[in-house]
């Protein structure tokens, strides 16, 4: 990253104007259909494992259970692996669809779960994306959010754990249910809602005082909807005697980024087509799959809905973000086959190394004292002239008295 004066790098995360951002990655996971999907999940952890060494905040894992793109169909054993495999970094599950299961069993595998973890971990709920999921498991999709405010409702009141929860829904009983372990993290650990397009997620977070996980906010739907959802969650948040945090607001996009812009388009041959192309299968994302990669690439550095290019573009457009939404607490790269394996790693490392400490803060300090030494730089160097001179006249005087 070409230098630039420490006032404009970070300087609002310096002086305490605005927090400093946390990354991760939401890691759905995206792997083309019909790779080795033992591989695949090899990938996936060996990437958790790198991310965990530079630095990066949080993992979110999806679940999905059809389409043959998305491949981990539990969250939670994914993470329980790959929190084996590292030290620092935290897990999500990004998401749990809810109306999948009875809320007694989510609430007690997180349980479980932030145990043996020792805390690292964070319930990400959502309705269920795929409707080839619903299908299968005979769930109407036009009951899903309804069943996922009624499933959080229960696992809340789960965890609290101030008494026995007894429901009773057209889908899952609970008597005088009680949770045999209380979560490791006190008082829990967090929870977060999903959010898109529609005002249903943000309505949740705010009934329940949850995080939001707006997963489309590069999108160009999405992106402009940020503002909005926002002010949903606050309102019914104060409705319900909650209120928002947005250090808990997460938001996630899509990049590749290289040296060059040149040599990230490069590298995004290897999948970018592919993904895209998947997505418009099975999301109401607008796409005509015969575009060109290098107008597909075009289109996304414009909107901002995939930035394909240098540290520079990153910045640019997590600023753009961060302004369009007020601010938030931790930026998510979609995790996805973008690029190879390798490339794909280069990208998190290059990021790593080059624009979260621009929002961390964290290359404040070291630039401005860069910028101190070197504009005082004829001041050291005479001081350190005079010094040698006087080390030379006291040898000479002392080689003289001693002669």
């Amino acid at each position: 990253m070409a230098h630039t004066e420490p006032q404009q790098i970070a300087g609002q995360v310096a002086r305490g104007e605005r927090s400093p951002l946390e990354f991760g990655v939401f890691l759905a996971p995206f792997h083309q259909a019909g790779r080795n999907p033992t591989l695949m999940l090899e990938q996936d952890l060996a990437l958790i494992e790198h991310l965990d060494r530079l630095g990066y905040a949080e993992a979110w894992v999806g679940e999905h259970h059809s389409g043959g793109w998305e491949i981990v169909a539990s969250p939670e054993l994914f993470i329980a692996s790959a929190a084996a495999r590292t030290r620092h970094i935290r897990f999500g599950t990004g998401v749990v669809s809810l109306p999948y299961h009875h809320p007694l069993h989510v609430a007690d595998r997180m349980v479980l779960l932030d145990h043996l973890t020792r805390g690292r971990v964070m319930l990400g709920v959502g309705p269920g994306q795929l409707a080839s999921d619903a299908h299968m498991l005979g769930i109407d999709t036009a009951r899903q959010r309804a069943m996922m405010e009624e499933s959080l409702e229960a696992i809340v009141a789960l965890l609290a754990g101030r008494e026995p929860v007894t429901r009773e829904s057209d889908w899952f009983t609970l008597r005088d249910a009680r949770l045999q372990l209380r979560p490791y993290t006190h008082p829990s650990f967090e929870l977060a809602v999903a959010a898109t397009f529609s005002p249903a997620g943000p309505r949740t977070a705010g009934r329940f005082g949850a995080g939001m996980l707006s997963i489309a906010a590069s999108q160009e739907g999405g992106f402009d909807a940020l503002g909005t959802h926002w002010g949903i969650a606050n309102e019914v948040a104060q409705r319900y005697g909650q209120s928002m945090d947005r250090s808990k607001w997460r938001l996630m996009g899509m990049m590749h980024i290289a040296e060059t812009e040149e040599q990230a388009r490069r590298e995004v041959a290897y999948g970018l087509e592919g993904i895209q192309n998947y997505q418009a299968k099975v999301l109401p994302i607008p796409l005509d799959t015969s575009t060109p990669l290098a107008e597909r690439i075009e289109h996304g550095n414009a909107t901002g809905s995939f930035i394909c290019g240098t540290p520079e573009m990153a910045i640019r457009q997590i600023e753009r973000l961060w302004q369009k939404s007020g601010g938030f607490g931790t930026y998510l790269f979609m995790g996805a086959d973008f690029a190879d394996a390798e490339a794909t790693k280069r990208s998190y490392e290059l990021i790593a190394r080059e624009v979260i400490p621009y929002f961390t803060g964290a290359a404040y300090a070291p630039l401005a004292s860069q910028d101190w030494q070197v504009g005082l730089s004829e001041t050291w160097r005479d001081r350190t002239a005079q010094a040698v001179g006087g080390a030379l006249k006291d040898y000479e005087n002392t080689k003289g008295s001693t002669a």
